[in-house]
C-alpha cells in the first residue's frame, strides 16, 4: 500500500479521520469537503490506530473516472467501510455491488433480463396507485411524522409488489430492513457494539431465509412477478440460485428502500426551506418535476460514499496509486463540486445540465433502480403537492450521522391548510 507523506488528523482534511466528523452539522461536513477539493491531490484518511486507511476522492471528475475504470478501481472485496468479513460473504453470498468482471456482468445480465418491459410497465402503473393510496391515507389520518407515514412506505410497497412478496411477510420485512440498516456507517460506543454485534446480520439472515422460501415456491409455481423471473431466468443456462436471490433481495431492500426513502424525505425539507423553488414546481409540475427530482438527489446525495480497491498502478487526480491501495468515492463531495455545479449549495430545480453522481459515477455499477426511483419520487410529490392541502417539514430532520448514507430517522411535518 502506498503510504502517505503526511498523516491526517493534523494536516489537510484531518476532519475525516475524527470519529465525530459524521455527527457534525451537514454544513460543517460540506465545508470540509469544499476545502479538500481545493487541494492538488487526494488526501489519506487513516482508519483506526494502525497505518491502514483510504485515499479520499472528492472531486467530480476523479469520482467519475474511478467509477468508469472497474478493472483498476475494483469493488471487491467490498464497497462499504469496513469491508465485509470473509465469513459474512461466505454465509450470505456476494452482493452485486461487491463483484467485478465476469461475475458481476453475468449476475447483472440475469437481473436485467428479468426486468422485462411488461414488468416495468406494471411497476410504473403500480407506483402511481401506491402513491395515491398513501397520500389518501395521510390526509385521512393526519399523522405528523413523515418517514414512517409517507417516505418509507412507497418504496417498500412498490418493491414488495414488484417482487411478489405476500402481504403476510411485509411488516416483518419492513422491521428487518430497519434493523439491517440502522447502524451502517454510524459510530457507536463499545457498549453498544458489544450489546448488538450481529443485530443487522440476523435481520439480513431472516430476510434471506424468507425470500429463499418464496423463491423455492416460485420455481415450482411461477407467477408474474420479479422473483419468478429471477429464479426461472435462463441467461446462458443460468438463473439466480438461492444465495444469489437472497443477496439481491437484501440489496434491493436496503439500498432500494433506504435510498429512495431518504431522497423523498430530504426532498420535502428542501421544498420547505426553498419556498421559491416549491412555488416554481407548483406553477407547472410536469415541466419542472424531472429537474426537481434530480436536484433533490444531487443536493441530498442519499449514498455518501463507496469504497474501491486499486488493482494496478494508476495516476488519478495528481496522485499515483498502487495495487492494494484503498480509495473512497465521496459522492457527497462530488455533487457539490464547484467546477461542475455553479452555486452548488443552492437548490435549483432548473439546474441544467445536472450531471450528479447520486446513482453512481457511471460504469458497470451504475444503479439499476435509477429509473424506478425517479418515477417513485415524481409520483409521490405529484400527489403530495397537488392535493388541496399543503405539506411542509417542521424543524430539522433527525439524521443518523452515518458516513455511508444520508439517512433520516424521522422528520416532523404539518399541513398548511385544514
Amino acid at each position: 500500500m502506498t503510504l502517505p507523506s503526511q498523516r491526517l488528523g493534523t494536516g489537510p482534511g484531518g476532519e475525516l479521520a475524527e470519529p465525530g466528523f459524521w455527527q457534525r452539522p451537514p454544513a460543517d461536513r460540506l465545508a470540509a469537503f469544499a476545502r479538500l477539493r481545493t487541494l492538488d491531490s487526494p488526501v489519506f484518511v487513516p482508519e483506526g490506530a494502525g497505518r491502514t486507511g483510504h485515499w479520499a476522492l472528492v472531486r467530480h471528475a476523479d469520482v467519475q473516472e474511478a467509477s468508469r475504470l472497474p478493472k483498476v478501481f475494483a469493488s471487491a472485496p467490498g464497497v462499504t467501510t469496513p469491508e465485509p468479513a470473509r465469513w459474512v460473504r461466505a454465509l450470505f453470498g456476494d452482493s452485486m455491488v461487491n463483484l467485478d468482471g465476469p461475475d458481476h456482468a453475468q449476475l447483472r445480465k440475469i437481473v436485467q433480463r428479468a426486468f422485462t418491459p411488461r414488468l416495468l410497465a406494471a411497476a410504473e402503473e403500480d407506483i402511481h396507485a401506491v402513491a395515491a393510496r398513501i397520500v389518501d391515507d395521510v390526509l385521512e389520518r393526519r399523522p405528523d411524522e413523515f418517514v414512517s407515514a409517507v417516505s418509507s412506505r412507497l418504496p417498500l410497497e412498490v418493491i414488495c409488489n414488484m417482487m411478489g412478496i405476500p402481504e403476510r411477510y411485509r411488516a416483518e420485512i419492513a422491521d428487518r430492513v430497519n434493523h439491517a440498516s440502522e447502524n451502517i456507517g454510524v459510530e457507536r460506543g463499545l457498549a453498544s457494539r458489544l450489546r448488538m454485534p450481529g443485530r443487522g446480520l440476523r435481520a439480513l439472515a431472516r430476510m434471506q431465509r424468507m425470500v429463499a422460501g418464496i423463491g423455492r415456491e416460485r420455481r415450482r409455481n411461477p407467477s408474474d412477478d420479479l422473483i419468478s423471473a429471477l429464479v426461472c431466468a435462463n441467461v446462458d443456462g443460468q438463473a439466480l440460485g438461492t444465495r444469489q436471490l437472497g443477496a439481491f433481495f437484501s440489496l434491493l431492500m436496503v439500498a432500494g428502500v433506504e435510498t429512495t426513502r431518504n431522497a423523498i424525505t430530504h426532498g420535502l425539507t428542501l421544498l420547505t426551506d426553498f419556498p421559491d423553488q416549491r412555488d416554481l414546481l407548483l406553477s407547472d409540475f410536469e415541466k419542472y418535476a424531472d429537474g426537481a427530482v434530480d436536484e433533490m438527489i444531487r443536493h441530498s446525495t442519499p449514498i455518501i460514499q463507496f469504497r474501491r480497491t486499486v488493482t494496478a498502478e494508476h495516476t488519478l487526480g495528481g496522485h499515483a496509486f498502487g495495487p492494494g491501495d484503498k480509495v473512497v468515492l465521496y459522492y457527497a463531495s462530488a455533487n457539490r463540486d464547484e467546477a461542475v455545479f455553479p452555486d452548488p449549495d443552492a437548490f435549483d430545480i432548473t439546474r441544467s445540465p445536472n450531471p450528479h453522481l447520486g446513482f453512481g459515477g457511471g460504469g458497470p455499477h451504475f444503479c439499476l433502480g435509477a429509473h424506478l426511483a425517479r418515477v417513485e419520487m415524481k409520483a409521490l410529490f405529484r400527489e403530495l403537492l397537488t392535493r388541496p392541502v399543503g405539506l411542509r417539514a417542521v424543524g430539522l430532520p433527525d439524521l443518523a450521522g452515518s458516513n455511508f448514507d444520508n439517512r433520516v430517522r424521522s422528520l416532523r411535518f404539518a399541513f398548511e391548510r385544514p
